[in-house]
């Protein structure tokens, strides 16, 4: 059986085993690599084509290989919009608590780093008057003094087996991780400004095409109620006009509802009341960009501030196995100090009352019930799992992009379909109403066929609509524009020693 030799000879052996470990550069716990990711050729089932389909004129290109747009709500031509998302970015409250916490954690970790690489001094000073049981074998029936002192004290500790350093690297990654989360939820809050924008102008679209195809409606049922009371048409015939115009207006309340709830979301978003929602877009004011970049999925993992977010949370989980098991080896620690002090004011300023103590001290954990141990493996169970949510959220954005990719190629097939029918219901409703002007067909002949021209155009709309948000999604799923997104992603934030 192997023995271990005593006193100095055991901490010497301890401090060269932690110098082998510490020169392999694998004993303390993970590097903290990020797991290598698939590299796919491209993001969905199949591949993305180059571009979709020209729907109402538009064929938008797929630009794969470029960088993500900065400010990618101005591709939208619109300084209405643009407006409200720099409002938003400004004033929103949610943000600006995200910021001044993101400021917060900064500080403590200046505070943290400046304690423990740097030694620490105090001032102590001490003023007392003591009253002790006296000594009646003495003579002395009691024991009155003062007691005055006052002395400069140093501290430093060595930080031989890094565990100061792997601490302040854990705490330095925490707070890039929280850097990465906030320009994640700057750009989210973009994203829903924009979105909120488009919804509204989306619906009050199709709230002003529905008020029309209702007057039409009411109107054939009047013309209906007039024929009915000549014999020229049945009660039935009245009663089915009444029904399909009072179904039409029911449908009217929740579109305007939808709208109303939406400007009051957007007027909170830009840090407003909802009483001072701005005012709404037309949706034929927004321009859809032609061109959108597709970040390859290799550079997505530099790109998105999720992903970005999720490597510093395994930087740091690895930083914290490390910290946990230097734990377990000595820490040395050095003491001095020098003052002044004595039982009388005199003497505690005189050169008699002169002080000083230096000291090291030497603390080499034994026995802490298994805690230690404990500690390291936790650690080790929070770094695999760090591993894991690191994969799962590379993933999940690939599965994003998949899905806005796919999205906008399906948008513009049913944009297309959908424009065509409201083209050809225009075209019929144009000759009828030509041919009315002619007198070879009724009136009613001229609503029936702008009654489907509108209803065509409801499909028109949402379709347009939903081209143009999952447009914005797309945008915003590309992350951001910046290579070393340490650096870029939240500026000065990022600054960590």
């Amino acid at each position: 059986m192997k023995t271990f030799a005593p006193g100095r000879s055991r901490f010497r052996l301890s401090v060269a085993a932690c110098a082998v470990l510490l020169a392999s550069g694998c004993a303390f716990g993970p590097d903290g690599t990020a797991p290598v990711m698939p590299d796919p050729a491209h993001y969905g089932a199949q591949a993305q084509p180059t571009q979709t389909v020209a729907a109402q004129g538009v064929a938008q290109q797929f630009v794969v290989g470029a960088q993500p747009v900065p400010q990618w709500w101005t591709q939208f031509d619109s300084p209405a919009l643009d407006a409200l998302v720099e409002e938003g970015l400004a004033n929103n409250p949610n943000l600006a608590s995200a910021d001044h916490s993101l400021q917060g954690a900064r500080e403590q970790l200046r505070g943290q780093i400046g304690s423990s690489l740097l030694p620490t001094v105090d001032a102590i000073g001490t003023a007392q008057r003591q009253r002790a049981p006296g000594i009646p074998q003495l003579g002395i029936d009691k024991l009155e003094y003062n007691l005055f002192a006052g002395l400069v004290e140093v501290r430093y500790s060595f930080d031989i087996f890094g565990a100061t350093r792997l601490n302040n690297a854990a705490l330095a990654s925490r707070v890039n991780l929280q850097a990465f989360q906030f320009e994640a939820a700057r750009r989210a809050l973009a994203a829903n400004i924009v979105a909120s924008a488009l919804g509204i102008a989306t619906l009050h679209a199709q709230i002003d095409t529905t008020q029309r195809l209702i007057a039409i409606a009411n109107a054939q049922a009047d013309d209906l109620q007039k024929r009915y009371a000549l014999g020229a048409v049945s009660r039935t015939d009245v009663l089915n006009a009444q029904q399909s115009a009072a179904a039409l207006a029911s449908n009217l309340p929740g579109l305007e509802q939808q709208a109303a709830a939406m400007r009051h979301a957007l007027a909170v978003l830009l840090g407003r009341t909802p009483d001072q929602a701005p005012p709404d877009m037309d949706l034929a004011s927004f321009h859809l960009p032609e061109q959108v970049p597709v970040v390859v999925p290799s550079d997505l993992l530099k790109t998105r501030p999720d992903i970005e977010a999720a490597g510093a949370a395994l930087i740091a989980a690895s930083a914290e196995v490390g910290a946990a098991t230097a734990q377990m080896y000595p820490s040395i620690t050095l003491s001095a100090g020098l003052g002044q002090g004595g039982f009388s004011w005199p003497v505690a300023t005189s050169g008699v009352g002169a002080l000083w103590a230096i000291g090291a001290s030497l603390t080499q954990p034994i026995f802490h019930g298994g805690a230690l141990l404990a500690q390291r493996r936790a650690a080790l169970q929070s770094y695999e799992a760090a591993n894991a949510s690191y994969k799962q959220t590379v993933l999940a954005a690939f599965q994003d992009v998949a899905d806005r990719l796919a999205a906008l190629e399906h948008d513009a097939q049913a944009l297309d379909a959908a424009g065509t029918s409201a083209q050809t219901a225009q075209g019929v409703y144009d000759d009828t109403n030509a041919r009315y002007k002619l007198g070879a067909v009724p009136y009613y002949a001229v609503r029936q066929s702008e009654q489907q021209w509108r209803n065509a155009s409801l499909d028109a709309i949402r379709y347009r609509g939903t081209r143009l948000s999952d447009t914005a999604a797309l945008f915003q799923a590309m992350g951001n524009p910046s290579p070393d997104s340490k650096t870029s992603a939240a500026g000065a934030h990022h600054s960590t020693p």
